[in-house]
């Protein structure tokens, strides 16, 4: 066989051969699993909005997984009336929202985990199959986005909105956080850091975030959309009794994680102040 003719039919296969790899890689990207727990206790009302919420999403590859917390309210009924577009259920009783969340991490088999409460929404159809795109990328560890508070009454009414932007290590010192609800982690990184410290009452997510953030190999990618719609509400917001109880929790966290006096101080400081602009 001619030298030209054997070189040619190489060249052929190689192409072929990388042909085939990409398609491979791709399809691995869009067969990525994602988990979305979501922790309930009596929620009976605004649960079945956060469920067809999720049943709306164009991503297929995706399950549902629910930890109830021993509701009375009716809550176990709404979730038993749409068991068919749920994974996992598991009721019990539990210490709190972040041992729920534990749970919902234990029993997910995704490999990636993102939260939905029970008075949150994603804003679009096609958010999980945006944060799955980005996860196509094999080194990235996490994707999150904005958030937009509303109005418990009328959903439609944004009253603050999280606008997020690429993490910059150096933000961390001045208490930048993502908004949690749209933080999409791959699931072997909350087995590195432990899971959620159930100590804390209202700051575990906040601790989390430092733990994975400050991590020198946690590639993130920011989603510059808003993700997720929550209820305004939280337990951390409720009043200004909650607000010091949790930044004597952030104060915890920081310190935890190695942050100097100096410097948990300012991020706490900055940390408070920076919710202002976020009113519309």
């Amino acid at each position: 066989m001619p030298f030209t003719t054997l070189f040619r039919r190489v060249v052929s296969l190689l192409l072929a051969f990388d042909i085939i790899y990409l398609r491979k890689s791709h399809n691995m990207g869009n067969n990525i699993t994602i988990s979305v727990v979501t922790a309930t206790w009596n929620c009976a009302s605004t649960l079945p909005d956060c469920l067809a919420s999720v049943a709306r999403q164009s991503y297929a590859h995706r399950e549902h997984v629910i930890v109830d917390g021993a509701s009375t309210d009716g809550t176990i009924d709404v979730i038993n009336q749409h068991i068919d577009q749920i994974a996992t259920f598991k009721s019990e009783r539990d210490k709190g929202i972040y041992d729920a969340l534990n749970k919902g991490i234990q029993l997910a088999t995704g490999d990636v985990v993102g939260f939905l409460h029970a008075d949150d929404l994603y804003t679009s159809d096609d958010v999980l199959s945006k944060i799955a795109q980005a996860f196509e990328d094999p080194t990235v560890c996490a994707v999150y986005g904005d958030l937009e508070y509303v109005s418990q009454q009328d959903t439609s009414k944004v009253i603050r909105r999280w606008q997020s932007k690429p993490f910059n290590r150096r933000d961390l010192g001045w208490g930048w956080m993502p908004a949690h609800p749209t933080l999409y982690v791959r699931r072997d990184w909350y087995s590195k850091i432990g899971g959620f410290d159930i100590s804390y009452r209202i700051a575990a997510d906040y601790l989390s975030i430092l733990k994975f953030f400050t991590h020198p190999q946690f590639k993130t990618v920011y989603i510059p959309d808003v993700l997720v719609t929550m209820r305004l509400g939280g337990a951390s917001n409720k009043s200004i009794k909650a607000i010091i109880k949790k930044s004597k929790e952030d104060w915890r966290a920081l310190r935890s994680c190695e942050f100097s006096v100096p410097g948990a101080l300012r991020a706490i400081a900055w940390k408070n102040l920076s919710k202002l602009s976020q009113f519309a």
